[in-house]
């Protein structure tokens, strides 16, 4: 006696069609959740005042680039990261040379790309020098002996008598600086974490419901 089975549909086009929604699934999942930690994180960056430029830095991106996979996963990252994570965790930041952190005044103004000055810097750029004053109480200073002008910021006087000159606080002296943590990276990085098993379950569910 011979006897035949013969199972339909066939087992093998249904696995490699389930391995397939799996990998749509999973592919899916990964892009939704990359998109939305670096929506959270940008939001985050721009709701604590630290500007769109800084904010844009946040980048993610979904491997494989091409294609999808079972291996699936998304990368978010800054192209800042110092900048970033200090915001994150808030260092207590010292000199490397173990002396002064001078921390600029408004009457310091901008470099170039709005960066901050150093001593040496302002005293190039503006052609005067600096003087160290001490003080007992609260921060030392650099001072430059000249006048404010119309913007506020600290010039070379032009009065020959003296007449309008002015010492103006340039820098301000401290030996550390504790950077506020404004930012929580973690908190949205754990939240999206936690939603991407039911992303997944959801993506390889949804052509069911079709």
């Amino acid at each position: 006696m011979k006897l035949g089975l013969d199972i339909k549909p066939d087992l093998i086009a249904v696995m490699a069609d389930e391995v397939k929604a799996g990998e749509k699934a999973v592919s899916t999942a990964m892009r939704a959740a990359g998109t939305d930690l670096k929506t959270a994180w940008r939001g985050q960056i721009t709701q604590a005042g630290l500007g769109r430029r800084l904010s844009n830095s946040i980048r993610s991106q979904t491997y494989p680039k091409t294609g999808e996979s079972l291996k699936a996963a998304a990368l978010v990252w800054s192209n800042a990261p110092q900048i970033i994570g200090a915001h994150d965790t808030g260092p207590l930041i010292r000199s490397k040379d173990g002396f002064w952190l001078a921390i600029p005044t408004p009457a310091a103004g901008k470099g170039a790309r709005g960066k901050a000055l150093t001593p040496g810097e302002w005293e190039r750029r503006r052609g005067l020098r600096l003087r160290f004053v001490y003080r007992r109480s609260g921060p030392s200073l650099l001072v430059a002996d000249g006048r404010l002008n119309n913007r506020g910021l600290g010039v070379a006087s032009r009065s020959k008598s003296g007449r309008g000159r002015s010492t103006v606080p340039i820098f301000l002296l401290v030996p550390q600086v504790k950077l506020v943590k404004r930012l929580n990276l973690a908190r949205d990085a754990d939240r999206v974490q936690a939603a991407v098993p039911g992303l997944i379950v959801a993506n390889w569910l949804e052509r069911f419901s079709v």
